[in-house]
């Protein structure tokens, strides 16, 4: 049965009695009339990721040698080190670790050494092909869980159509460039450092675009021995890249837009090569491949089961807003090309930027399943909407190891693109709930300084330094790895540490508010009483490199090194400015040096709810939360009340963190280590607003 859900406004409803769920494959494939343009949603998700105080300490397991895509590619994304999809670990019990990259090769990696173990290119020459498609090649790796006694492991690889003339694909779309095809090996002596014995080919399906073929396969390692699941083939197929107009997903004939679920060594599939399970929800549906599991996908990239719960989650790859976390069951219906998250999607827009459009009122009687967990694209203002923004969901692993008990229950993903680790607590991503919160976790290196994966994939990275090409994978114990095309590196997470947690000092400043205190750029422009300084006038743009247009430095006390500031910050501007703002400023040396975290009701434009640094030239946004384009971390005051405010500076390492009322997550984060001291202050750019209750705890200079 299909398990039916929706979202109308954002809220997720109940489910459907069951009786009402067979008939809901039949209407699935109806389209709800779009809303007119006039409803058309422009950003699905408004919340951004919250910046998590937790961080993973990442260490290096291991490098993979430079490979190069065949035939030389045109497309720069493809220019990587080593194109390594995932890690995984044997299911021997001799710990090797296997690794594939889609240029052709399949690592074992022992004691952090990596060879080859098989070379997938080589034995399909010349039909191999791996140079244009983002994910063509040699795709994904899975071992049977009887690995060590029986051999048995399978493969993903694409072979051009025109060089595949002598094998049809069992399944295909029209005019098919490339085949995406199954492969069992049996190794001869499983123990083996390198492959030698057997291969047959299982499935072979016909794609009509470069893009979205078959992305994983793999085994359900929570299935014992006696479970009906237990040795069943999981494959995840994309729509073959057809575009927005393709209605391949929703077509049960086909398996393009699928979850398949195989028996690998069963005979009863229309090739005969393949079994098809009994239990299959389609299995008997005239019309429908006993094949599928689930319908209704675009790019369904990464899957994995949480080890003590047994659900499935999978990272969707979106079209035009949405990247998507789902908890997948038998017979779900995921929506695309009619749905995009939980949202219509309108395949025939004349105008490709009003693709989105809120679910109708009756939309449960078409049967669509909706994300547990997602974020939006935020493109920049001025985006072609054909254009890719450069933003796709890496799916990843519910953390249930025992290394790290502050990572466990959490659902690790991220951003293959721009390299952010994510994560939402396992316990929230819930079909008849609300979305999940997402939080953003911060990074250390193996000495505990802080970074971003771009900062760790970069060195040596060919193509585009600021695209990560990011994965994740686990090993027999259920630990954390973190993969990167870039440079062809995998770190394992070996350790968690909370971000700007150092000891600031133990030297106190209070009772700060006197006029006496305090030096202000333009005096006339300031009030002071016996608990507040008062910015009572806007400031103005002043000669000079692009800064806060008007603040006051606490001159009382010393110079500060390692500081922790707290305050309550009120901002004065009527709240119908939507651009209005408050600064704090750390770290001051003079009028052009200095750091100030600026607090804002807007978060859509550069120089606004960021951290900055003034260093003799225009400001410089460093904060961890900017996306580049569009949008920095959630507004940090919308009202004209009262805010709680804390800034933690720590020089030595270059943590910066600000916090807002009161919670254990910051705001904002960044790393700098440009300015190792300096004053604090208050201010802002041309709004006004008042400070009280300014408490600094630190390190005089």
């Amino acid at each position: 049965m299909l398990n039916l859900h929706r979202r109308a406004g954002g809220v997720r409803r109940s489910a459907l009695t069951a009786g009402l769920a067979a008939l809901a494959l039949v209407l699935s494939t109806l389209v709800a009339t779009p809303a007119r343009a006039a409803d058309a949603v422009y950003d699905p998700i408004a919340e951004m990721p919250i910046q998590s105080r937790l961080g993973l300490v990442l260490s290096e397991y291991t490098s993979l040698p430079q490979s190069q895509p065949t035939p030389a590619p045109t497309d720069a994304r493809l220019m990587r080190t080593a194109r390594i999809n995932t890690i995984m670990e044997l299911p021997d019990g001799s710990g090797r670790r296997a690794v594939p990259d889609l240029n052709g090769n399949l690592y074992l990696v022992e004691d952090g050494v990596p060879h080859v173990y098989l070379d997938v290119a080589a034995t399909f020459a010349p039909k191999f092909f791996s140079g244009r498609g983002l994910g063509q090649g040699f795709g994904y790796v899975a071992f049977h869980p009887e690995f060590g006694a029986n051999g048995r492991f399978y493969t993903i690889h694409t072979e051009l159509a025109s060089a595949a003339t002598n094998t049809p694909p069992d399944y295909a779309q029209p005019n098919a460039i490339y085949h995406g095809v199954i492969t069992e090996w049996t190794a001869t002596d499983p123990a083996a450092a390198t492959f030698a014995g057997t291969r047959r080919e299982v499935l072979r399906i016909g794609f009509g675009g470069q893009v979205h073929g078959i992305q994983e396969i793999n085994f359900n390692p929570t299935a014992k021995r006696h479970d009906a699941d237990y040795g069943l083939l999981y494959l995840a197929v994309g729509d073959g890249g057809q575009g927005a107009r393709n209605t391949d997903p929703q077509n049960l004939g086909l398996p393009h837009g699928k979850l398949l679920r195989i028996d690998p060594r069963g005979t009863n599939s229309a090739n005969g090569r393949y079994g098809i399970p009994p239990r299959n929800p389609f299995v008997g549906r005239t019309g429908a491949l006993g094949e599928i599991y689930a319908v209704g996908f675009r790019d369904p990239h990464r899957f994995s089961w949480d080890r003590a719960t047994g659900r499935m989650y999978l990272g969707h790859i979106g079209e035009h807003a949405v990247e998507a976390i789902y908890e997948v069951r038998a017979g779900d219906n995921f929506g695309w090309s009619e749905r995009e998250g939980s949202f219509v999607f309108d395949r025939a827009a004349t105008n490709p930027c009003d693709r989105l459009f809120p679910l109708p009122a009756d939309d449960d009687r078409y049967g669509y399943t909706y994300p547990v967990a997602a974020y939006d694209h935020d493109p920049a203002a001025g985006w072609n909407c054909t254009d890719d923004v450069g933003v796709a969901v890496a799916g990843g692993f519910v953390y249930r190891g025992r290394a790290l008990p502050a990572l466990r229950g959490k659902y690790v993903f991220g951003d293959l693109v721009d390299g952010r680790v994510l994560y939402t607590e396992a316990n929230e991503m819930r079909r008849d709930r609300d979305l999940a919160t997402i939080h953003q976790l911060a990074l250390f290196d193996a000495a505990g300084t802080p970074v971003r994966m771009r900062d760790l994939s970069a060195p040596g990275a060919p193509g585009d330094p600021n695209r990560v090409d990011l994965r994740f994978g686990t090993d027999a114990a259920g630990e954390l790895y973190v993969v990167a095309k870039a440079n062809g590196k995998i770190w394992k997470v070996t350790g968690t540490r909370e971000f700007a947690s150092g000891d600031v000092g133990h030297t106190t400043l209070r009772r700060t508010a006197g006029a006496a205190n305090w030096t202000p750029v333009t005096p006339a422009k300031w009030q002071f009483t016996r608990d507040q300084v008062i910015l009572a006038e806007a400031g103005e743009s002043r000669p000079g490199p692009r800064r806060p247009f008007e603040y006051a430095t606490l001159t009382a006390g010393p110079a500060w090194s390692s500081v922790q500031v707290d305050a309550q910050v009120r901002l004065d501007t009527p709240v119908e400015v939507t651009n209005r703002d408050v600064i704090i400023v750390f770290g001051w040396r003079s009028d052009t040096e200095f750091y100030y975290a600026h607090l804002s009701t807007d978060n859509t434009i550069y120089p606004h709810n960021g951290i900055f640094k003034v260093d003799n030239a225009d400001r410089e946004r460093i904060d961890h939360q900017w996306n580049g384009r569009s949008r920095g971390a959630n507004p940090a005051i919308t009202d004209a009340g009262w805010h709680d405010v804390r800034v933690v500076h720590l020089p030595a390492t270059g943590e910066i963190a600000v916090y807002v009322d009161g919670h254990r997550d910051p705001l904002l984060t960044a790393e700098d280590t440009t300015f190792g001291s300096g004053r604090v202050g208050f201010g802002s750019f041309d709004n006004v607003g008042r400070v009280r209750n300014l408490t600094v705890t630190g390190t005089p200079a």
